[in-house]
């Protein structure tokens, strides 16, 4: 879990992306322009920032000027490409440009977190622990024999725990996007991984839709 900053100053959006990482289990502050957002970043801590450029009172490249020891994402409106250079060059982590899609931007956090906090490339979950890194996943202390597309699944299946993901999806994700296969080959692997990590109880079966992993942390 990680401590999260988002600002933005449209509410829909802050309250969007605060839910979907609340949900796969992050903790979450928002604000809703550059002068509370300064305030804020310099009074806690936190793992990662969300920010956008457009603020009221201060804009974001303003404040990361100003405070840019902790990891950020920009998420904007702005998409040329003196903005996005700008962005990097004044340190930021990654740079997503709206519209985005939700799933999009909780893997680009899952991302910019495994570089930047120790803990965040470990899963735990009962009795099962998943090193992300090395892609090695143990069950009681025994490595489970996952092949490359349980391992991928599983993955996926981490990255947006807690929200229900169709199987046209897991088959955009895992398999990606010209994979000729049916929604049945993700059914069998789904079986699979809930054999091989014991699992049954924990990866949710979504009426008509696909499926979901539940970890509430």
């Amino acid at each position: 879990m990680a401590s999260i900053l988002i600002v933005e100053d449209e509410y829909v959006i802050n309250e969007l992306v605060k839910r979907n990482l609340e949900l796969v289990g992050h903790k979450c502050a928002s604000v809703f322009d550059g002068a509370t957002a300064l305030m804020e970043m310099r009074k806690d801590i936190y793992d990662l920032i969300i920010l956008d450029v457009m603020l009221p009172e201060q804009d974001g490249f303003s404040l990361l000027e100003q405070e840019n020891n902790t990891p950020t994402i920009f998420l904007t409106a702005k998409d040329s490409l003196t903005d996005r250079m700008r962005g990097f060059a004044l340190g930021a982590d990654d740079y997503i440009i709206k519209p985005f899609e939700m799933m999009e931007l909780a893997a680009r956090v899952e991302a910019v977190l495994r570089r930047t906090k120790k803990d965040a490339n470990v899963f735990v979950w009962g009795n099962v622990r998943v090193e992300l890194d090395g892609h090695l996943v143990y069950r009681e202390g025994v490595i489970a024999d996952l092949t490359p597309k349980e391992y991928e699944l599983l993955e996926v299946l981490i990255t947006n725990r807690n929200i229900a993901l169709s199987r046209d999806k897991l088959l955009e994700l895992v398999w990606e996007y010209d994979y000729d296969g049916d929604s049945r080959t993700v059914d069998v692997h789904i079986q699979k991984l809930r054999k091989k990590l014991g699992w049954a109880d924990c990866i949710k079966t979504v009426y008509k839709l696909g499926y979901r992993l539940e970890a509430r942390t």
